[in-house]
């Protein structure tokens, strides 16, 4: 999370082969690579034409909301002028909806529009920096940023934004949603059990195999080794994981990582290492992974149980690692699980 990237893998799935009645499709889309896992494994022609739609509906994902395409509706959008209102596609409008009620919700630490920032800092399509940047170069994208400027409607689908250099960045939450879109496909075909994944956000539905769960491995958050810190057994359930240890650079004595507090231009900083969010849908656990880690500790442990969130937090203290799990993922039992 291909590994399956930031937060989850699937577990020893590098050193035991797959059963044989599982199929596997792969691919790359949004900047990174998606898994298909199917239970059991349909017929090669059948696969062969649903990895062509999965392909096809991915590419139109893309060429709405890439950051990396210049063609792309959302790039379009950024790179308008005007503050009038901007018909977009209402995939686009409702992602927008969706993660400014959870900025509302966070009180501004989870933004959408602070991709400047996140590429300012070498996080973004502009390419990686060793050191950090001026405070007369953050002060100066602080003054075009802020989700309280951009605004939604639905009936036509558009967005309007206040200030001209206003930008979208939907990468916090548009992988959870192409990975929801991809499981209505499968289950559009009656393909009811399967693992999908795309960049680290995942969703499992069913069985692996009779009587056998899809199981995921949490990340342990280690700036240098790939080790699990916890196995969760899903189903009907999508994971996320949001964390300090993959992307960052060092400057100093000092660690930067890519999430940015849209208050200061800066990233953050406390002791949360990492959040992982299980949820119904993949859109739900992106984007709150993100803006959980975007919070902090403890305000973050505070709204995950006001939110209803079944979230994992893991905090650093000194050298040791330390979980707190929210009071919903507590109730669930899915921590028990073996």
């Amino acid at each position: 999370m291909a590994s399956l990237g930031l937060g989850g893998w699937l577990l020893l799935s590098a050193c035991q082969p797959a059963p044989p009645q599982i199929a596997e499709l792969h691919g790359e889309t949004m900047g990174t690579s998606y898994s298909i896992k199917l239970s059991p494994a349909p017929e090669e022609a059948v696969r062969t034409t649903l990895k062509a739609e999965i392909d096809r509906r991915l590419e139109l994902i893309n060429s709405q909301m890439s950051t990396y395409r210049p063609d792309s509706d959302l790039m379009q959008f950024n790179r308008s002028p005007s503050t009038d209102w901007q018909r977009l596609p209402p995939e686009i409008v409702g992602l927008v909806t969706r993660a400014n009620h959870i900025s509302h919700l966070t009180g501004g630490r989870y933004d959408i529009t602070v991709g400047p920032l996140v590429n300012l800092w070498g996080f973004g399509s502009s390419g990686d920096r060793t050191t950090a940047p001026a405070r007369d170069e953050v002060e100066d994208i602080l003054a075009r940023v802020g989700f309280r400027h951009l605004h939604t409607r639905t009936q036509p689908a558009a967005l309007r934004k206040e200030i001209p250099e206003l930008e979208i960045d939907l990468s916090s939450i548009a992988k959870g949603w192409a990975v929801d879109e991809v499981v209505d496909i499968l289950n559009g075909k009656g393909l009811h059990n399967h693992l999908v994944e795309i960049g680290g956000e995942l969703r499992a539905q069913g069985e692996k195999a009779p009587g056998r769960p899809w199981r995921i491995a949490i990340e342990q958050p280690d700036f240098d080794n790939r080790s699990v810190q916890r196995v969760i057994a899903l189903d009907n359930m999508a994971m996320a994981t949001s964390g300090d240890y993959r992307n960052f650079f060092a400057d100093g004595d000092r660690l930067y990582s890519h999430t940015i507090d849209p208050d200061t231009g800066q990233p953050v900083r406390h002791r949360l290492a990492s959040v992982t969010v299980l949820a119904g849908d993949c859109t739900s656990a992106d984007a709150w992974a993100t803006a959980l880690m975007a919070v902090g500790e403890p305000a973050a442990f505070e709204l995950a149980d006001s939110q209803g969130l079944k979230a994992l937090f893991i905090t650093r203290s000194g050298s040791e690692l330390q979980e707190t799990a929210s009071r919903a993922l507590r109730e669930s039992g899915l921590l028990e699980q073996p």
